[in-house]
């Protein structure tokens, strides 16, 4: 893709400010006598970037594979990219300490003078980027396990097997529910799941409060 390729399309997605010339100013890095960047990134023009160019945005900024070390922040070491990347999604909480005995540590000094320590913190606020994708997983393990039930349905003469199966898809359905009552403990929305395995739960009567979780189409 050339950069006015680039540019067209940055403008098709509404991103006006991304022109052939701001595009330049973006690759080459030039600087203002002052030092500052003559042409910034904001964090929407890097969504648009990212689907201008069918890149995942995040592999704009950390280079997965190509380069071995990147900057974090001003006055600390570089790291791995991946170390890096899991920071950004809140996979890992960051270890800028350090390095103590060849490892990196959490930070220890508290948030503000009198607030809770730092990587407390974090895991706290990085707590969502766990649940969910935990809870796309077991979504799809009821799914899967649901296709397998159906098909056993249709070969009623293995009837171990038939059970099996609808016991396994029970199993999964009681994991994503004990699952979701967590996630609405934490005060998070749920995202829409399938009519029917919104039935199917309530028809097993998994859920405390069926109230928390709402339909969606059929995949």
């Amino acid at each position: 893709m050339t950069r006015e390729q680039l540019a067209a399309e940055c403008e098709r997605l509404g991103a006006t400010g991304l022109t052939y010339a701001a595009i330049v100013s973006i690759e080459s890095g030039r600087r203002k006598p002052d030092g500052s960047r003559r042409r910034e990134v904001t964090v929407d023009e890097l969504l648009v970037l990212g689907l201008a160019l069918a890149v995942p945005p995040l592999l704009l900024v950390l280079p997965l594979g190509s380069e071995q070390q990147v900057p974090t922040v001003p006055d600390r070491d570089p790291r791995d990219p991946y170390t890096v990347w899991k920071w950004w999604t809140g996979e890992e909480t960051p270890t800028l300490g350090g390095p103590i005995d060849g490892r990196y540590v959490p930070e220890t000094q508290p948030i503000g003078e009198d607030g809770p320590k730092w990587s407390a913190a974090w895991a706290e606020s990085a707590y969502p980027a766990s649940l969910y994708p935990e809870f796309e997983r077991r979504r799809q393990a009821v799914h899967r396990a649901y296709l397998r039930a159906e098909a056993a349905d249709k070969r009623r003469t293995d009837k171990k097997g038939h059970t099996e199966a609808w016991t396994d898809y029970t199993q999964r359905l009681e994991e994503l529910a004990y699952h979701i009552e967590g996630m609405a403990r934490a005060g998070l929305q749920i995202p829409e799941l399938r009519p029917d395995l919104i039935e199917d739960m309530q028809g097993l009567d998994i859920l405390t409060d069926p109230t928390i979780i709402h339909p969606r189409g059929t995949e």
